[in-house]
């Protein structure tokens, strides 16, 4: 008898007891190698002793302090060191529990700062199809994951969504990829035009789309030209790297490689490593000028920001990343791991297409390469893929609906970068005996 509401409530997980590295063991001494980190969350692996030790020393001294009375050396030191590295013009940083809150923060705050700014028209949001911004309601309803959002959809605010950038399903036959890009982005001025410019704030993207269509990368100029569209009609652009920032993609923050700088940016998962919950929000000094010189106080707040612990840890992490060379470490394995996927797969009559960048990857799972046609939602290809890797002792990320939230099924990989050349063969070959097994079962 347990009392704890498990996200499958027909199920009992197994129990996990201790993390080592790459790894983590269970109540009955199985080991499984973490080749997702869990939801691309661990970067560092499990009990690096210099973020335990951050932790303890913190959690000894201050272990708690509320945001609307005090600030702290923790919080004051990793904003510091976020801020030096971040892309041009973001100067301040919102503290925050974890990504979805991150993400509510973002639209709030920049729903505020045109009430402040004296455009209180602008109430709308535009994101894409086949994304994800989290699950409160507020970043339910900027996202594009039809699955997750349906039967809360009465309770959600309204949204447009353009189409993804997703050159494997989208890019046109003799189209180049920058070309492709330029056609993707303009529908953002399309929509603006559609639903009056003036009526939106803030165009919302992933960098490089998680879990929602696995790993997949804006192409060359995308980006850029979405910066000009914004700027063009003022509307701001928000940039969520939850999942994708934080060195995941071989740059501390994912937006680098694109040569962008957002208004406003979130981060979480890897900020932490999983060694405390926290995400942040990092907003330009535009942004925070405008709520200096109107109310002087932003309207959102939770009981835990700015938590010290958690900011005690998330420097240590950011350290290790920058300082100890982590970030460097995921591109050069990010580059291992993509040969090693493409060695074993690039001929598999299943995998459709392996993209992402860094230690961040995703394969595409299909019926018939040449056709790029899905396997029937009905056959459960992904929720086989995982629980076939989980008894090879592979912990991954499979998602369906990847084409168009019904269909499609990829594999999410997102390990620590501490990562060896013979984990990345092991990840390999559990990977591929998962396969084997989910494939050879649903088509027999």
């Amino acid at each position: 008898m347990t009392h704890v509401f498990y996200r499958n409530s027909r199920t009992t997980p197994p129990t996990a007891v201790r993390g080592e590295g790459a790894y983590i063991y269970d109540s009955t001494g199985k080991r499984y190698l973490d080749g997702s980190g869990g939801a691309a969350v661990s970067c560092l692996g499990h009990s690096d002793p210099d973020v335990i030790a951050a932790v303890q020393a913190q959690v000894g001294t201050l272990e708690f302090a509320h945001t609307g009375f005090f600030t702290s050396d923790p919080a004051e030191a990793l904003a510091e060191r976020l801020i030096a590295h971040a892309p041009d013009g973001l100067d301040k940083v919102y503290f925050l529990s974890g990504g979805s809150e991150a993400v509510e923060t973002a639209l709030k705050m920049a729903r505020q700062y045109f009430v402040e700014t004296g455009e209180p028209q602008r109430t709308r949001f535009i994101s894409r199809r086949q994304s994800y911004h989290g699950n409160t309601l507020g970043a339910l309803a900027a996202g594009g994951n039809v699955w997750r959002k349906a039967q809360f959809a009465p309770l959600l605010a309204e949204t447009s969504h353009i189409a993804p950038c997703y050159a494997y399903r989208e890019q046109e036959a003799g189209e180049s990829l920058e070309a492709y890009g330029l056609r993707a982005a303009n529908a953002l001025e399309e929509e603006l035009l559609r639903v009056g410019p003036d009526t939106v704030i803030a165009f919302i993207a992933e960098p490089v789309v998680g879990a929602t269509l696995g790993a997949v990368p804006a192409v060359p100029g995308y980006f850029k030209r979405i910066r000009e569209i914004c700027d063009r009609y003022g509307v701001l652009l928000i940039l969520d790297e939850v999942m994708c920032g934080m060195g995941r993609t071989g740059t501390l923050f994912a937006c680098e490689q694109d040569g962008v700088a957002p208004d406003i940016l979130t981060i979480a998962k890897g900020l932490g490593a999983g060694y405390q919950p926290i995400g942040a929000t990092l907003c330009s000094a535009r942004i925070h000028e405008a709520f200096v010189q109107g109310s002087g106080f932003f309207q959102h707040g939770h009981t835990y920001i700015g938590h010290p612990v958690a900011c005690a840890a998330g420097d240590a992490v950011v350290t290790k990343l920058t300082e100890g060379g982590l970030v460097e470490r995921a591109a050069r394995m990010g580059d291992t791991l993509d040969h090693a996927l493409r060695a074993a797969f690039a001929d598999h009559p299943h995998i459709g297409d392996m993209r992402g960048r860094g230690m961040f990857r995703g394969l595409e799972i299909v019926a018939d390469r040449d056709s790029k046609t899905p396997f029937d939602p009905a056959l459960g290809i992904n929720k086989k893929v995982k629980a076939a890797a989980f008894e090879a002792g592979l912990i991954c990320y499979p998602m369906g609906g990847t084409v168009d939230g019904q269909k499609g099924d990829h594999v999410l990989l997102a390990p620590p970068f501490i990562l060896t050349d013979d984990q990345v063969g092991e990840l390999v070959e559990k990977l591929s005996t998962a396969f084997e097994s989910a494939l050879t079962g649903a088509l027999s």
